[in-house]
């Protein structure tokens, strides 16, 4: 099968330049694009093999968006995008996908990415916003921006340079993509393992990292806990790339709660626990919620315990009432998801959930902490859930090993195991 790049754009407003990007992805030669229209109004064109009319009358009952709000014609375009793609993907029929475009265009296009192909799959979108806050837009995924410098609104020499380098690196990233896919190599024997990290658990998931791997035939993903990290993980969960976790770094719960900067969002513990797999839980940076530099932490919290990590990021130490309300979030989403209670345990490192909490450290605050494990320890009883007090601090080395060693209990595995993924 010919290595196909889809193209995502809005037909009645970008038409030139879509046509330009389409044939930059030709030009790189043995490829074929799927020109997908999302525009609010209704373009012929004979280089469009989806017209805006035929995608609403596949996947979206022939709905009419013409005289829709902006907001209403974006959502409708991207869900009945998102189904086309889904499609294609599903038959193999792509091997990348690009869009190009301003702030409604980029929306749209992210929106069909995020929500119709998994991780790995190659995304590009040239939009005019890459340079900014990207965050709304690639969130948990993989999504590649190439800002555009001028804007998406007539050729001229800079849009046709960015263009021409847009459509090469997609048609590169496509190939890549498809010889992986129709290569006949074995499907790798080694369980994947998720584990969460932050700067002030790091000795813990070193340990952790290094025990499994030289031990275990397992192969780790270390998941940085800014948001972002969180819900990558928990993506990877549901699409089925993750066997099992060690959630140690819970501490995107904080942030949720106090309207911190590395929230990962309400669902936050949820694909483990509804996918069953093996899952250790642990309370790492949960004594901290994350904001940028001092002067920014909002008037209601300037009076708190506040730790100037860097000159970008100021901690907040939970309070007692914060730390309470952290263990009810993690008793309520086991609870409510676990399909299977047994695969989930809880440790409490009452020695410290963080290289700043621990014994003699600025955030230490036995009373605050104590509160959150009571929550948890109260919470989770007669669930199934294993919960398991340990005296020692997360970050010591053998609290972590004793946590991988959990891990692979439940997983069944013995040193040196080979036996391919169930």
């Amino acid at each position: 099968m010919a290595t196909t790049v889809a193209l995502i754009g809005t037909c009645d407003t970008k038409l030139n330049e879509l046509l330009y990007l389409r044939n930059a992805i030709l030009q790189t030669g043995s490829i074929e694009v799927i020109f997908i229209d999302v525009g609010r109004k209704l373009v012929r064109n004979e280089a469009i093999t989806i017209p805006q009319d035929q995608l609403l009358l596949r996947y979206g009952n022939g709905m009419k968006v013409e005289n829709l709000p902006r907001s209403e014609v974006i959502k409708t375009m991207s869900d009945c995008a998102s189904k086309a793609v889904k499609e294609l993907y599903a038959n193999t029929s792509i091997h990348g996908i690009i869009s190009a475009g301003g702030s409604g265009g980029t929306s749209l296009a992210s929106q069909v990415m995020r929500s119709s192909l998994p991780i790995g799959f190659p995304k590009m979108i040239v939009s005019t916003i890459a340079s900014g806050d990207t965050s709304p837009i690639v969130e948990e995924t993989d999504i590649t921006m190439m800002y555009s410098v001028v804007d998406v609104a007539g050729l001229n020499q800079v849009l046709k340079n960015i263009l021409i380098n847009a459509g090469a690196a997609v048609a590169g990233m496509a190939r890549a993509y498809s010889v992986r896919i129709y290569a006949s190599v074995p499907a790798p024997s080694s369980k994947r393992v998720g584990i969460t990290m932050f700067g002030v658990t790091t000795p813990a998931v070193d340990t952790i990292r290094q025990y499994l791997e030289s031990t275990y035939d397992i192969e780790t993903y270390v998941f940085h806990a800014t948001g972002h990290g969180g819900k990558a993980m928990e993506r990877l969960v549901r699409e089925g790339s993750l066997d099992a976790v060690v959630d140690l770094t819970t501490t995107e719960i904080c942030d949720f709660l106090t309207g911190g900067n590395m929230s990962a969002g309400p669902d936050r513990l949820r694909a483990a626990a509804e996918a069953g797999i093996p899952n250790i839980i642990s309370l790492g940076a949960t004594d901290m919620s994350n904001f940028g530099p001092k002067h920014t932490v909002p008037d209601k919290y300037r009076n708190r315990l506040l730790y100037e990590h860097n000159p970008v990021v100021t901690l907040m130490r939970s309070s007692a009432e914060e730390c309470r309300q952290i263990g009810d979030f993690i008793v309520q989403k086991l609870k409510t998801h676990a399909t299977s209670p047994n695969m989930v345990e809880v440790w409490i490192p009452k020695g410290g959930v963080s290289i700043l909490s621990s014994t003699g450290g600025p955030f230490e605050n036995v009373e605050a902490d104590g509160v959150m494990f009571n929550a948890i320890r109260q919470g989770v009883a007669g669930s199934g859930i294993q919960v398991v007090e340990d005296s020692r601090a997360i970050n010591d080395a053998q609290f972590a090993q004793d946590i991988a060693n959990a891990l692979v209990r439940k997983m069944g595995l013995k040193p040196n195991d080979s036996s391919g993924r169930s």
